[in-house]
């Protein structure tokens, strides 16, 4: 059929694994735990550490998510406190780089948001804790979009 010789076995066998590197690749960032990807982050180059902060802000964010559901204020806090420590960090490599920056902030505005229906759910007192996050990735996503777009600096034509 395609004039290469090679059987519909064969054929079939090449889409088989190409299925599955491609399925492998994503479930293999998952399969990582927080720590490696704490480690790969340290030792990564400074244009990789933005996305590689992000991806641990994130799932710390999910953590402290499913630990105030579970009533677990304490843990939950650490969670956060990695979700604001990572995204700082996230924005200082991307500056420092001058690369992902508009990919950084896309991200943390979309972490701001799921704090803000966080905020929603929990306790006055656990509020407070989650105001304060959001007020600091705040920060992060003005710092971004203010190295993205100086004030007062008219674009060259």
């Amino acid at each position: 059929m395609f004039g290469i010789g090679i059987s519909g076995r064969q054929r079939g066998v090449a889409i088989v694994a190409l299925l599955a590197a491609f399925v492998a690749s994503p479930m293999a960032a998952k399969q990582q735990t927080l720590e490696e990807l704490k480690a790969r982050a340290s030792s990564a180059s400074v244009g990789d550490r933005p996305s590689l902060c992000l991806q641990i802000a994130e799932r710390q964010l999910d953590d402290a998510d499913k630990l105030y559901t579970a009533f677990d204020s304490e843990k939950a806090e650490v969670s956060l406190a990695d979700v604001v420590t990572f995204s700082e960090l996230a924005r200082d490599y991307s500056l420092q780089s001058h690369k992902h920056q508009k990919q950084t902030e896309i991200e943390v505005r979309k972490m701001t948001r799921k704090l803000n229906d966080l905020k929603h759910v929990v306790s006055r007192d656990e509020q407070v804790v989650v105001q304060k996050a959001i007020d600091r990735l705040q920060r992060v996503r003005d710092d971004l979009l203010l190295a993205m777009f100086p004030k007062g600096k008219k674009p060259e034509q």
